[in-house]
């Protein structure tokens, strides 16, 4: 497949316009627009779950340059994202032999409409201080008011339940049955790397869809569950609170991982708010409260813990801050073998500072 750069146009909900050239396929998506500071692993970013629904930026310079492996580097069956938004795009990769595909056949066999040749810079001071915001980008239409018509029909994220859509639809199971623990996961969109986490503790998983009845799951007694993370809000997501609330009543322990930290904290009564800006990219700095150590964190999210609330509360000892704007990274119950992070522990992409929180919950369970 051959790559013909022709104009686009990224017009955010505010009516502010850049143009640029057209990447992966050329047609027209929405959707809200958010940046991801890493400097690697667009692959695992654009299959991750809790992208669905999401444009990217990718805020650094070049895009695309070592290509795209399947399997091995995806987080998810199928890409994620909406739409990609860059600066420089390499639409054929240079720096490996093993890549399958370039990302613009990657992009074209999967439907993705992006923008390239725009100033990334720009866009990400704009819409911090802006704020998140949705955006549509065009390679078809050049009519500005058309565009405007169009994105004023995409739905706010804010109040949106996006994790049954991205769900498996069957149960189904991962590792060796004889493992030492049976490992129940709840899935609202979990990326592969957590599963091959557990699996590598000697955990034989069962991964049940986001709306699985709650006797279903029971029904396995399984040692411990997983919350995992995916996309939307959780303020939407009353079904996965009652799922959850039935769960601690088991008192085996249990762990969340990003949208299954604000679910953990929705069942214990402490509630969400959607950021002005989330948290997206490898280099986060978080502290643990309780071992004084700082992590640098890989991050995915669009939505947080109220902290107030969290401090207030007394069945919840907060355990993880994020050292550039005091968020709640992390909590865990005082009278249940229950605890949650934020951020992403099984990075894919990023670092691996936090991959004792693996090791910790399986001890739990032993």
């Amino acid at each position: 497949m051959s790559f013909i750069p022709q104009d686009a146009i990224l017009m955010l909900q505010d009516g502010t316009v850049f143009k640029g050239k057209a990447l992966g396929k050329i047609g027209t998506t929405t959707g809200e627009i958010c940046f991801n500071t890493g400097m690697t692993g667009y692959q695992e970013i654009y299959t991750d779950p809790s992208y669905f629904g999401q444009v990217i930026v990718n805020t650094t310079a070049h895009i695309g340059n070592y290509g795209v492996k399947l399997d091995s580097e995806e987080e998810s069956d199928s890409i994620k994202i909406k739409g990609m938004i860059c600066n420089s795009y390499a639409d054929h990769y240079y720096s490996r032999n093993t890549a399958d595909y370039s990302l613009q056949e990657y992009f074209e066999k999967n439907g993705i409409v992006g923008i390239c040749d725009i100033d990334t810079r720009q866009i990400v001071r704009y819409i911090r201080n802006a704020g998140v915001m949705n955006c549509i980008i065009s390679s078809e239409i050049s009519d500005e008011v058309e565009l405007k018509k169009i994105l004023d029909d995409c739905p706010s994220m804010d109040g949106l339940e996006l994790s049954s859509l991205v769900s498996t639809k069957e149960s189904y199971f991962l590792g060796n049955p004889e493992a030492k623990h049976k490992l129940a996961v709840i899935d609202y969109g979990c990326k592969r790397n957590i599963l091959r986490n557990f699996v590598q503790r000697d955990c034989y998983v069962k991964v049940f869809n986001a709306k699985a009845d709650i006797a279903e799951i029971l029904e396995w007694n399984a040692d411990g569950y997983f919350i995992s993370n995916g996309p939307g809000d959780p303020g939407a997501m009353d079904y996965a609170v009652e799922t959850i609330t039935e769960l601690l009543k088991s008192d085996k322990p249990l762990f969340g991982i990003c949208l299954g930290h604000q679910l953990l904290s929705r069942s214990v009564g402490i509630g969400t708010y959607k950021m002005h800006n989330g948290h997206r990219g490898l280099n986060h700095p978080v502290k643990n409260l309780i071992s004084g150590k700082c992590e640098v964190t890989s991050q995915n999210h669009g939505f947080a813990v109220i902290p107030e609330e969290a401090f207030k509360s007394e069945e919840v000892e907060v355990t993880h801050l994020n050292l550039n704007d005091n968020t709640i990274e992390g909590i865990r119950l005082k009278n249940k073998p229950a605890f949650s992070v934020q951020y992403h522990p099984e990075a894919a992409p990023g670092p691996h500072d936090s991959n004792y929180l693996f090791d910790q919950f399986v001890a739990m369970m032993n």
